[in-house]
């Protein structure tokens, strides 16, 4: 792996479980990070194999949550600035380049920097509705940073200032219609369920409405139409994962779920 003259040095975050048909292009845009950190969850295919001839060190270890996973990756970085990117993802040319000139100037001017993501969904990219711009903190320096939130969902806090590049991810987030549902209704189970174990309730207006506004918003407000039927595909299913989101935490709530 090729290692850039930078005085500030850049470690690359990943986690993994079963990712060997979309590691590889993660891993090769990551080249220009100093060391590339790879935590794996007990693959069984070709995962760790790929990661290792890519060039990263492989961590194989216990799947305890996405925000316990990524700060334990995040903890076993060499590097003070970290770069935490999902196997599904891809840093673009021009946001390495926006990167790179960060790391030029020591990062100055920000103790973290939000990165829009672009989603793929059947060949083509995702330019309007709730899925652009999704800005997330992923490069950060790790002194003053932290996962928190839920284990689903998580985020990343910095205390101190945040900036935000302009360059975007390339997320390739869904294999197929199938595989988009799946993982919605696991998220919507693991989501209501740490809801609730947090003290989070749901009465019926939130299981009727915020679906709808979920839905609306994306669509009409933020211009998801403009999509086309993308769009609205990828609307309706996301409303779908707010109401099994918000049912399974009323049946929580009332004592007819597990």
């Amino acid at each position: 792996m090729a290692r850039a003259p930078y005085s500030m040095k850049l470690a690359a975050c990943v986690i993994t479980r079963n990712e060997a048909g979309r590691i590889g292009a993660c891993l090769d845009s990551l080249r220009f990070c100093d060391e590339i950190i790879l935590v794996d969850s007990h693959s069984t295919d070709a995962t760790r194999d790929i990661a290792v001839l890519l060039g990263a060190r492989v961590i194989e270890r216990d799947w305890p949550g996405y925000r316990s996973q990524k700060q334990f990756a995040t903890d076993a970085a060499g590097c003070d600035w970290v770069l935490s990117i999902d196997a599904d993802e891809v840093v673009t040319v021009a946001l390495r380049a926006e990167i790179e000139a960060l790391r030029a100037g020591g990062f100055a001017g920000a103790r973290g920097w939000s990165i829009p993501r672009l989603t793929e969904y059947f060949g083509r990219f995702l330019r309007h509705g709730n899925a652009w711009p999704d800005r997330q903190i992923r490069l950060y320096d790790r002194r003053a940073a932290r996962w928190s939130g839920y284990e689903v969902h998580e985020k990343i806090v910095v205390d101190g200032t945040v900036g935000a590049l302009a360059a975007p991810l390339e997320h390739y987030a869904y294999r197929d219609l199938d595989d988009q549902l799946a993982r919605l209704d696991r998220y919507a189970g693991l989501m209501a369920a740490q809801m609730h174990a947090a003290g989070r309730r749901a009465g019926l207006a939130q299981v009727l409405f915020n679906p709808a506004w979920r839905l609306f918003r994306g669509l009409f407000i933020k211009l998801g139409v403009l999509d086309g039927w993308r769009g609205w595909l990828f609307h309706i299913a996301e409303a779908g994962y707010v109401r099994r989101k918000y049912l399974r935490l009323w049946a929580l709530s009332r004592g007819l779920g597990s």
